[in-house]
């Protein structure tokens, strides 16, 4: 913000993309703690309120406009971790934010990618997160769960890579147009996937969604019978 404002003088900032984000951890939510979930609320969404609040004045000198990037994991929580609770956080942040920008005449935007070829995606990293915390978890809660679904979790993750769209100009073409275009969305969804997968999804029953996404979790070894 700093460098910032002396750049923007009396005209201001046209656009803010708030773009930064992290995953890991991520695991089934009884592996994690507190912190664990706190890292990635701080760098997703506090970093990003923050940002934001500091560059405001700025951006509503300028009648701009500013761009978060949320996920469709924002829409559906597909898994444990404070990723998806602090893309949650970042759709109502925007939703809010907009509606108090409209009489400055500033837009808010919001893009919610599928899954993108990104670091956050990497399966070295998320296999490497997986193991890591396993090996911090109490026997007791280890024998609940099983081998054969850490084993599962990890094969998953290699699959999900293989499934990741590679065309990151999806998503940047969706910044373009929020910053430039006369009337830009409210939402942009990016990726065939976020389109025809997961915000459908998002739409139907919870039960309906609930079935879908648990068919596709590998089994534990303590099941409920």
């Amino acid at each position: 913000a700093a460098w910032v404002k002396p750049q923007g003088g009396d005209k201001g900032l046209w656009g803010l993309v708030n773009n930064a984000g992290i995953s890991l951890p991520v695991a089934p939510n009884e592996w994690l703690t507190k912190d664990d979930f706190l890292t990635v609320l701080n760098g997703n969404l506090l970093g990003l309120i923050e940002g934001t609040l500091s560059l405001l004045p700025l951006v509503k000198r300028a009648r701009g406009r500013v761009v978060n990037v949320a996920s469709v994991m924002g829409r559906l929580s597909v898994f444990g971790g404070g990723y998806c609770p602090s893309k949650y956080g970042v759709e109502a942040f925007s939703d809010s934010l907009r509606r108090e920008m409209l009489p400055f005449g500033v837009k808010v935007c919001m893009i919610e990618p599928g899954y993108f070829r990104t670091a956050i995606t990497n399966a070295k990293l998320v296999t490497e997160n997986f193991t890591r915390l396993w090996e911090q978890l109490p026997e007791e809660t280890k024998a609940s769960y099983g081998e054969i679904f850490l084993q599962g979790f990890i094969s998953s993750t290699h699959d999900m890579q293989k499934a990741c769209n590679t065309d990151l100009s999806i998503v940047t073409g969706c910044m373009t147009h929020a910053l430039t275009a006369r009337h830009p969305r409210t939402r942009y969804s990016a990726g065939w996937d976020a389109k025809l997968i997961y915000l459908p999804l998002s739409y139907l029953p919870t039960s309906f969604a609930d079935f879908v996404l648990s068919w596709s979790y590998p089994p534990v070894a303590q099941k409920a019978t």
